[in-house]
């Protein structure tokens, strides 16, 4: 017993010390405008605040995710072409769930670090740490590896803040709607944004 406790101590001792909240987290729907050809993120700044990332890290995961240029004009982002609401929100949610959200406890209290070349999350909930893996973007490979109204076989890895079931496929995230965690399933894709794809289960 006297080793046991011990143990527990010297566990409890590596946590990390930072302060970490119980409040629900909520990121901010995007506020989006046309300004011409470009689309506008009215409300950039305030989300990249909430989420507790550099404007610019989160800038260049979106231009890339939306395959489309981009530039920051103070508290605001603008994106070439016409992109909606549900495109956007997509788009941030897939960087919430890759570079915010815990993988361990799904707490949002978490931070990135580079140790040499390597980007780690590390979470100040549970002291839990991982690499975050750099993707590549190749667009014609990407885009003949997943299709609209294709089906495919893929396993749930994780379940995301509004309940949807998440798989990777290739250089995808697939959302599905009503799927747990570590089923394995067919599903049939139903739309897909840059790197995001939104399916349902195969009948």
């Amino acid at each position: 017993m006297d080793n046991y406790e011990k143990l527990l101590n010297r566990a409890i001792e590596q946590l990390p010390d930072e302060e970490t909240t119980d409040e629900r987290f909520t990121v901010p729907d995007a506020k989006l405008f046309s300004e011409g050809k470009a689309t506008v993120l009215e409300n950039f700044a305030n989300i990249a605040d909430v989420l507790r990332r550099d404007p610019d890290h989160l800038m260049k995961y979106l231009t890339r995710e939306l395959g489309t240029a981009g530039k920051l004009e103070g508290g605001r982002a603008v994106f070439q072409g016409r992109f909606t609401r549900d495109q956007m929100d997509t788009n941030i949610q897939g960087y919430v769930e890759e570079y915010v959200i815990c993988s361990e406890c799904n707490r949002p209290d978490t931070s990135l670090e580079k140790n040499e070349r390597v980007l780690i999350l590390k979470c100040a909930a549970c002291g839990a740490h991982r690499p975050v893996k750099k993707r590549q973007t190749t667009g014609t490979k990407a885009a003949t590896t997943l299709e609209e109204g294709g089906t495919y076989q893929i396993r749930i890895e994780a379940v995301g803040s509004k309940g949807d079931g998440i798989a990777k496929f290739d250089k995808f995230t697939i959302f599905v709607p009503g799927a747990a965690k570590g089923q394995e399933l067919s599903v049939k894709i139903k739309k897909i944004t840059g790197f995001l794809a939104f399916a349902e289960k195969a009948q």
